[in-house]
């Protein structure tokens, strides 16, 4: 079965799980955790992501991110790939660390943001790593800690979450406390590693009522959310999709919006390696790397190479390429 084009959703958050090949493990100790989230932070802080939630297990890891000025490839790629060769060199192992490629599920934040913190920082009690909330407060390798205030993780947004449980912060630290105890014991009716379909219609009865009157409802397994979220976000994945193979055929490459932009900003194609903030030059770059990015789908591995800049560079110029609406709306016309 082919498998599916990742939806590329700028804001959009994701619920990410990464297993090991055969179940095994991918964290052996406390350095293997160190390593891996001093690498997630690196990942977050270059694409300007946001992470709510995560948890590291033996053999797996569960995050939930809102991707920044990239895609959740862009965070992942780097992160799960030098991980992946800091294990085998530290542990003397040879091969795929990882159970296929990442796992990854678009949730509709209105609906699901609360549930999905709650699922993931669970993970812990339901596999009995901890006994009960007392402890998941103070274990450290779980979001729940930080968000109770027991660790600091710099790279967790926290305020955010408590938002959603109340106006002041204490009050909002027991109120979500008091929602992860009432999870302990209530069975989630909500697949929160596949996509929602049938239960976000209501189960069987309403499938087969819909049925009968002709009505349909949308559904796509990387998406967790409701029809009308879920026809968004393929509608706007697609018309995404649509441009990039117009510009394509019409034959756009990196070399030729080099050259378009040098052209319209009257530079030369030397210019654009000068260093410098807030100038012309500047800007081309901007341009250069958001177009190349957002509409033709080149990573920003390549971009670098061309521009000979860094890859956080570009993501810096990414952002600045989405403040210049007039300007780069024309350029691949």
């Amino acid at each position: 079965m082919p498998r599916h084009r990742r939806l590329k959703i700028e804001g959009g958050i994701y619920h990410v799980i990464t297993r090991g090949i055969e179940r095994k493990e991918i964290f052996k100790d406390d350095n293997d955790r160190k390593e891996f989230l001093s690498r997630f932070k690196t990942s977050l802080k270059k694409t300007k992501s946001t992470c709510y939630a995560w948890i590291i297990m033996p053999n797996h890891l569960h995050l939930m991110i809102r991707t920044g000025l990239g895609s959740l490839s862009d965070v992942m790629r780097s992160l799960l790939t030098g991980y992946a060769i800091y294990f085998n060199r530290r542990h003397k192992r040879n091969g795929y660390l990882y159970q296929n490629r990442y796992k990854s599920i678009l949730c509709q934040e209105d609906i699901y943001f609360q549930e999905l913190i709650r699922y993931i920082h669970l993970n812990p009690i339901r596999a009995k790593i901890v006994p009960d909330v007392v402890s998941l407060d103070k274990y450290q390798w779980c979001g729940h800690s930080a968000i109770v205030g027991d660790q600091n993780n710099d790279f967790q947004e926290i305020d955010e979450v408590l938002t959603w449980f109340g106006k002041k912060k204490k009050e909002a630290i027991h109120e979500y406390r008091e929602f992860i105890k009432v999870g302990m014991s209530k069975e989630t009716n909500i697949d929160f590693l596949g996509g929602e379909l049938i239960r976000s219609m209501g189960g069987w009865n309403n499938v087969m009522r819909m049925k009968r009157k002709k009505e349909y409802w949308r559904g796509d397994e990387r998406i967790l959310g409701d029809s009308e979220f879920v026809s968004q976000v393929l509608d706007k994945a697609e018309e995404a999709l649509e441009l990039k193979e117009k510009l394509l055929k019409a034959g756009w490459d990196l070399t030729k919006l080099i050259r378009k932009v040098c052209i319209t900003l009257k530079i030369e194609k030397e210019d654009i390696y000068r260093k410098g903030r807030n100038n012309i030059y500047s800007e081309a770059k901007a341009l250069i790397c958001y177009l190349a990015n957002r509409r033709l789908g080149i990573s920003g591995a390549e971009i670098a190479r061309a521009l000979r800049i860094s890859q956080p560079s570009v993501s810096k110029h990414i952002d600045n390429g989405q403040r210049l609406r007039e300007k780069r709306d024309k350029l691949l016309n």
